[in-house]
């Protein structure tokens, strides 16, 4: 959590709906953000694995990148195939720096602008990494327009009814599916329909959607949306059990300027284009780095695994592991209890050698040896909408 003082806080535009749901507030990357409903967290945690949750992630940061040549220039930044996207396809996406290593994860989908001239890249970053992400963005600037959009809120409604739901509202958005984007007019009763930009995507697991809103109408729309009667609001607390259960990663904890995207698990998020031998392969920061460690494995000595625990005492972030023989083997990065996964999960990095499926290494907690068992993530089957 953000040490700002309350007073500092910034407010995202649902903080007087948050207050008067009943909300937790607490601080996080700079804003008073709502960490759990009266509900509280198992029941947030579980409304979003059976029904549909709703999520404030309003902190988050949107940029637009304009210009022909946009894609090109982000490309300079991350490793990934931005020129063969389709528009309304997204895709994830890492910053990384000279050494490799990640400075902040995002998403990039290129969509038609809002104003109907032309195409524009659409880009989400993270709450705690967006001032830094903007400054990075504006070294693009001799290349393409960069046009940051602090006007715009982000909700996400996640979870196995969230889309049928939304549909009631809007019946187009059941034709986008999983990491597709469209441009939705949403009716408001006897008030013009609220235009918003929504992808099928998420940070749960579950199949839903992200929906881009002017900061003015974000609290009609989720005022809509927990009208709709499988909806519930859900706070950052259940939100952090639902993405470790789904093994996706936490910037600032699961990775970071030290970690690759090759010890992290990702490689899967960079193209062939981009690899060695690609048409466009290279060309990034950190590129002799993240290409060596794809082209030989023997150069990554330690990855990110998941742990599920053999006792029922969860294990936290920053707990050391060790070997049944007692060598250092890892730390863990982010760990909690599981409620539907029904026990102590983590994700750690541990060295290469102990990276097995099955192997058991042991937490240190409280001066106790809990054992933890490494097993493939997600810990909680995806369930993202293909078509």
């Amino acid at each position: 959590m953000s040490d700002s003082t309350p007073s500092a806080l910034l407010h995202t535009p649902l903080y007087d709906l948050h207050l008067e749901l009943g909300a937790r507030m607490v601080p996080f990357a700079g804003y008073a953000m709502p960490v759990q409903y009266p509900a509280g967290i198992l029941a947030e945690h579980l409304q979003t694995r059976q029904s549909a949750g709703l999520f404030d992630i309003s902190h988050m940061g949107q940029v637009a990148l304009r210009g022909s040549h946009a894609a090109a220039a982000l490309e300079t930044l991350v490793p990934v195939d931005i020129q063969g996207l389709a528009e309304g396809r997204q895709r994830y996406a890492v910053f990384t720096n000279a050494a490799g290593g990640i400075l902040d994860d995002l998403m990039v989908i290129p969509r038609p602008r809002a104003d109907g001239q032309g195409q524009e890249l659409f880009l989400i970053v993270n709450a705690a990494c967006k001032a830094q992400d903007l400054a990075l963005l504006q070294t693009l600037a001799d290349r393409c327009d960069v046009v940051p959009l602090p006007d715009q809120a982000l909700l996400a409604l996640q979870g196995p009814l969230a889309v049928q739901s939304f549909a009631r509202l809007v019946p187009a958005v059941a034709e986008l599916v999983f990491m597709t984007g469209r441009w939705l007019d949403v009716p408001a009763g006897d008030a013009a329909p609220l235009r918003v930009y929504a992808t099928r995507s998420g940070y749960t697991g579950e199949d839903g959607l992200e929906i881009s809103v002017a900061a003015a109408d974000a609290p009609r729309l989720a005022r809509l949306l927990l009208d709709l009667p499988e909806v519930k609001p859900i706070g950052l607390g259940a939100r952090d059990t639902l993405r470790l259960e789904a093994g996706l990663c936490l910037y600032g904890h699961d990775i970071d300027t030290t970690t690759t995207p090759v010890e992290a698990g990702l490689s899967w998020a960079i193209q062939k284009v981009r690899r060695t031998g690609g048409a466009r392969a290279g060309g990034f920061p950190g590129a002799d780095v993240i290409l060596a460690q794809l082209d030989n494995p023997a150069l990554v000595t330690r990855r990110r695994v998941g742990l599920i625990g053999l006792e029922r005492t969860p294990v936290r972030e920053g707990a050391e592991l060790l070997s049944a023989d007692g060598r250092a083997a890892g730390r863990v990065t982010s760990g909690s209890f599981a409620p539907s996964a029904g026990g102590p999960v983590a994700m750690a990095y541990v060295a290469s050698e102990f990276t097995a499926p099955g192997t058991t290494l042991y937490a240190q907690v409280r001066g106790r040896a809990v054992p933890m068992q490494l097993q493939p993530m997600p810990f909680v089957p995806h369930r993202y909408w293909r078509g």
